[in-house]
């Protein structure tokens, strides 16, 4: 599919090739490929820039020759006047797809991830990264899973030739990895936090309990209230005082009782 740009955008790509000695098609082919990549990053395989390589916002570039410098060099600042353009002018007329076909201009991720800090795809993959949210999505042929990638930090990706999800893998400080690895997130699987019950509104609290006080025990006098039992009355409760059972101030009042009764 041939994917048509505005007149502002073919003056400016003219003149980029012009100055960076590359044909209109090489430029043209790589303006995509940043374009795909979100203006962030590109993926490429341009004869007049080396074949195969990659390119990252910030100075990460890959090359066919890891040891051409130069040409690193020289791919970095292309990719940024490219991205630039992105940026600052208006490149496709309006309703026009994608270069990769079948890809809409419209994001096509879940808006609660954010924005995304790369994307790109090839055939009918597709991808796009959250650092700030710690998504990764994916679409293949239209459905879009997305993944949690917890502690990867994703800084490159690699997309080979096939379908299903694992013909993409990303590479972090961690490592290189595919989704396989990732925890795939879906409404099935948010599982709710479970929470204690919540405490029984307008109800008084229970009256705390204090410990049973100690009760004299009742004078095991007789019903004559002679004075031998009531002078035994007197001596079991100094036993009980004695104990501890029963307070000075009980003491005296059940004492002061009892020689009432003589």
């Amino acid at each position: 599919m041939k994917a048509t740009i505005t007149p502002e955008a073919e003056n400016a790509i003219a003149d980029i090739a012009q100055r960076y000695g590359l044909s209109r098609e090489s430029v043209l082919a790589m303006f995509f490929a940043v374009n795909a990549g979100g203006g962030t990053m590109a993926q490429f395989s341009i004869p007049e820039l080396g074949g195969s390589g990659q390119w990252m916002r910030g100075g990460m570039t890959m090359v066919g020759n890891m040891f051409d410098n130069a040409l690193k060099a020289r791919v970095d600042a292309l990719c940024g006047e490219l991205a630039q353009l992105l940026a600052t002018t208006p490149v496709f007329p309006a309703s026009t797809t994608d270069y990769q076909v079948g890809f809409t201009s419209a994001n096509w991720w879940p808006a609660d991830l954010g924005v995304p800090s790369a994307s790109g795809g090839q055939n009918d993959a597709r991808y796009a990264i959250f650092p700030s949210t710690q998504r990764l999505a994916i679409q293949i042929n239209g459905v879009t899973k997305v993944f949690d990638t917890g502690k990867h930090h994703i800084g490159g990706v690699q997309q080979q030739q096939g379908t299903g999800y694992g013909s993409a893998s990303f590479t972090s400080q961690l490592g290189t990895f595919d989704v396989s690895s990732l925890p795939e997130l879906g409404a099935q699987q948010v599982a709710e936090t479970p929470t204690a019950a919540p405490a029984p509104r307008n109800q008084p609290d229970p009256a705390p309990r204090s410990a049973p006080q100690a009760q004299a025990p009742e004078p095991a006098s007789g019903a004559s209230g002679d004075s031998a039992t009531i002078v035994a009355d007197i001596e079991s409760l100094a036993g009980l005082h004695q104990r501890g059972i029963l307070s000075d101030e009980e003491f005296a009042t059940k004492k002061a009782e009892l020689l009432g009764r003589l």
